[in-house]
């Protein structure tokens, strides 16, 4: 299997929809880094394939915990898919914590909490032989970032009105002709260091475990998929922690 092949091509009617797609959305222009690419659906069926698994696994955690006699107060006494999701929940929630504090981490734990578990799970998805993950691609990156950006400043206009655009100017208004520049490009900055930061951790670690599933595909390829694991959780609890980190700096940038 070559690397721009997966099992999602093996599915009735996928050479069909993707010369058909490619037309409208492939590109073909180049500039700077932006060079030719290799057009694919791979990355979409993938993140479609990850919503699908975590819309599974709520579905389940909700009747698991609606079935106990206890109202899901204790957990169950075997591991299962309740208690990988509530571990998971428990780990980014506890993160978010002690970067904003309980009120605000329990406002915002839907937002953030979404977003670890579809790139923890997305970037999984890469230890899979015949799968790419969604993160593994600058577009689905920027997307997840953007939103971040976006709703950043909303929630900072929501908890401060008007004046949350004030910290642009800096505290010395003198200084803000200066100030203003710096504080659009710092912002500006933080979605691309974000979706970038992703998407090389990710593709390099894909890269390495498809190079030894290719050339020695039994046992040697464990400790890179083991490796694989590690650097999956950590740049979801990065990407996670930095859009708390952005959000608690943005709904209460006065006491800062």
């Amino acid at each position: 299997m070559g690397p721009h092949i997966t099992w999602f091509n093996f599915l009735p009617g996928y050479r069909a929809l993707h010369e058909n797609l490619k037309v409208y959305l492939g590109r073909e222009w180049t500039w700077q880094m932006f060079q030719a690419t290799h057009f694919q659906l791979d990355h979409i069926f993938g993140g479609i394939l990850v919503v699908l698994f975590l819309a599974y696994g709520a579905f389940r955690y909700a009747a698991k915990v609606n079935r106990a006699a206890d109202a899901g107060l204790v957990p169950p006494p075997q591991f299962g898919m309740r208690n990988l999701f509530e571990m998971l929940s428990d780990t980014i929630y506890n993160l978010m914590v002690s970067v904003m504090g309980e009120k605000e981490a329990r406002r915002y734990l839907p937002l953030v909490g979404t977003l670890f578990l579809f790139i923890l799970f997305s970037n999984l998805l890469s230890l899979i032989p015949g799968f790419i993950p969604p993160t593994d691609t600058l577009k689905t990156n920027l997307a997840l970032a953007g939103l971040v950006f976006l709703l950043t400043h909303i929630f900072g206009v929501r908890a401060h009105g008007i004046k949350y655009f004030k910290h642009f100017l800096g505290p010395f208004l003198p200084l803000a002709p200066l100030m203003l520049p710096i504080e659009i490009i710092s912002h500006i900055a933080r979605p691309v260091s974000l979706s970038m930061r992703l998407l090389g951790n990710i593709s390099a670690d894909h890269a390495v475990v498809l190079a030894f599933f290719g050339v020695i595909p039994f046992l040697v390829p464990v400790p890179f998929l083991v490796m694989g694991v590690f650097v999956s959780v950590v740049q979801a609890v990065v990407f996670s922690l930095l859009t708390t980190v952005y959000i608690s700096t943005a709904v209460a940038h006065e006491e800062h």
